[in-house]
């Protein structure tokens, strides 16, 4: 099934309001929306290839990276999204969704994929097990909207992943300061696409999702 990309530039003129979808299989699907639409732009749901079509960038959501391949299998959306990201759109993944944005995953089910597009190895699970999942401050580069400016977060890890190694073109966006796994890469940007080890869209701080909408809409 192909990806309709001519229905999506003819939605996404100059004109038109930015649209940013959230892949609404499993995880935070609310919470995302919530917070992109608190930063000023339209959040959709996105279930079905016509949603993906019209949107001009994607969240996606934590999760079970397992689980998400296949209902993304299932729905149809495996390949649309995967072609949609090659092609250039903005996309951000939280926890689950930084696996799926990976270009290289350990510890991986046999046979899973991921979406791919950012050029880095993440760890499913790295920080452990539910039980093991914890919180606390993440100093993120450019968070405030300058490059080389520091802003102070706080991260909500879950069954988080983290990022083994990245290629060069990828920029290191955070580190874990204290606690597990200090010194490990938790967020990451590969041009127009972003990706978090933590959980913002359950902190009320909306300055992570504001980075990706500035994103979206400086790549449209």
């Amino acid at each position: 099934m192909g990806t309709g990309s001519g229905t999506h530039a003819a939605a996404a003129g100059a004109g038109a309001p930015l649209l940013i979808g959230v892949l609404a299989l499993q995880g935070d699907v609310r919470e995302h929306i919530a917070m992109l639409e608190a930063v000023g732009a339209r959040a959709v749901a996105v279930r079905r290839v016509a949603e993906l079509d019209a949107v001009d960038g994607l969240v996606i959501p934590g999760g079970e990276s397992t689980t998400m391949w296949k209902l993304a299998t299932a729905f149809d959306l495996f390949e649309p999204v995967r072609k949609r990201i090659a092609e250039g759109m903005p996309a951000y993944g939280s926890c689950a969704g930084m696996i799926m944005l990976a270009d290289r995953v350990l510890d991986a089910a046999p046979g899973q994929e991921s979406f791919g597009g950012i050029a880095m190895t993440v760890r499913r699970n790295a920080f452990g097990r539910q039980i093991d999942s914890f919180e606390g401050p993440i100093g993120f580069d450019g968070l405030d909207g300058v490059d080389g400016v520091e802003g102070v977060l706080h991260g909500v890890f879950i069954r988080a992943p983290w990022v083994e190694e990245v290629d060069p073109a990828v920029h290191v966006s955070a580190r874990v300061t204290a606690g597990p796994g200090a010194g490990r890469i938790v967020a990451v940007q590969h041009g127009a696409l972003m990706a978090t080890s933590f959980h913002p869209e359950l902190t009320g701080d909306l300055r992570v999702h504001g980075r990706f909408v500035r994103l979206a809409r400086a790549a449209r």
